[in-house]
């Protein structure tokens, strides 16, 4: 098993907000043995859409980054998309979730959860 590291520059970003976050759901479940785990899946309203998910397996070509001790896993075919993608967690009386701000998006829908 291949496992490689990036940078913040070349892969994805996950913010402090969204880090701390990820680490109280982990706790919730009493599990710290998980990464979260950022793909891109074919679906939704624009072509591909975002996956969000704990994952406890590391795949052969994974690209693994640590951020204030949470592990974020992206295969090689969904890399590419995300490369200096901004993952966050807003909490505000307007939006409560995670949120993507992806520079390789060229249109997204009114949902938010697919793009092109």
């Amino acid at each position: 098993m291949t496992v490689q590291n990036e940078t913040l520059a070349q892969g994805i970003i996950l913010t402090s907000g969204a880090a701390a976050k990820v680490k109280a759901l982990l706790e919730n479940e009493g599990r710290d043995d998980l990464a979260l785990r950022i793909a891109v899946q074919p679906g939704g309203c624009s072509g591909l859409r975002y996956q969000l998910f704990f994952d406890e397996r590391e795949l052969e070509g994974d690209i693994v980054s640590q951020y204030d001790g949470v592990s974020v896993v992206t295969d090689r075919m969904s890399a590419p998309y995300l490369s200096g993608a901004t993952i966050d967690f807003m909490d505000t009386i307007e939006q409560q979730g995670f949120t993507i701000d992806n520079p390789n998006a060229q249109s997204s829908c009114a949902c938010g959860d697919s793009f092109h």
